[in-house]
C-alpha cells in the first residue's frame, strides 16, 4: 500500500508519524491488496470551536475512493478514531461485495447476469433467464447500447432486476462484454 503523509501549519510529530505507520500496518494485515493507496493529512487550523487540527483520511480501494475527515484539539486521539472509521468502513466495503457474489451473479450496481431465452422484435419484448433459472421479463425501452434486433437467443447480458406487475422485470438490459 502507498502512503503519502502530509502537514500543513504543523510539523509532524514522530509520535503522530509512528501511530500512523501503526495503522497502516493494521490496514495491510486486514485488507491486504484491497487498500492501493492511503493519504493523511494534518492541518493545523486556528478555529478555536473546531479544535486546532483537521486530519484527513483517503483511501483508494479497487472502484471507489474512502474519506475520513476529523476536526478536534488532539492528533493522537482524532488519528484512532479515523482509523477506526475507516477500518468499518473497509469491513463493510467488503461484506457489500461477498454479498453481491454470494447472490448468484450479482455484480456492482446490482446489475446481474442472463441469458436471452427468447426474443420477439415484433412484439417489443423478450424474456432472460437469471442464473438461478428465474424468468425476467424485458421490454424493448430498457435496451442499453443494443436494438432488439441485434440480440438472439442465447447471448449473454446484464441487467437490473425490479418487480413488474406481473412479476420480474428488467429495468435496463445491456449487452455483456
Amino acid at each position: 500500500m502507498d502512503l503519502k503523509v502530509e502537514t500543513r501549519n504543523v510539523e509532524l510529530r514522530k509520535g503522530w508519524q509512528k501511530k500512523i505507520d501503526e495503522e497502516r500496518e493494521k490496514l495491510v494485515r486486514h485488507f491486504a491488496s484491497f487498500v492501493l493507496h492511503l493519504r493523511v493529512s494534518i492541518v493545523g487550523t486556528a478555529h478555536h470551536k473546531e479544535g486546532g487540527y483537521e486530519l484527513k483520511l483517503v483511501a483508494s480501494v479497487p472502484n471507489d475512493t474512502v474519506v475520513v475527515t476529523r476536526k478536534g484539539e488532539n492528533v493522537a486521539s482524532l488519528l484512532i478514531e479515523a482509523f477506526d472509521v475507516l477500518t468499518h468502513q473497509m469491513k463493510e466495503m467488503q461484506r457489500k461485495k461477498r454479498q453481491a457474489q454470494k447472490n448468484g451473479g450479482a455484480v456492482d450496481d446490482g446489475a446481474q447476469v442472463g441469458v436471452i431465452r427468447k426474443v420477439s422484435p415484433y412484439e417489443s419484448y423478450g424474456f432472460i433467464v437469471s442464473q438461478d433459472a428465474k424468468e425476467i421479463y424485458f421490454h424493448e425501452n430498457a435496451l442499453k447500447d443494443v436494438s432488439i434486433d441485434a440480440l438472439t437467443e442465447g447471448d449473454t447480458v446484464m441487467y437490473g432486476e425490479s418487480l413488474g406487475d406481473k412479476g420480474p422485470q428488467a429495468s435496463w438490459v445491456r449487452m455483456n462484454t
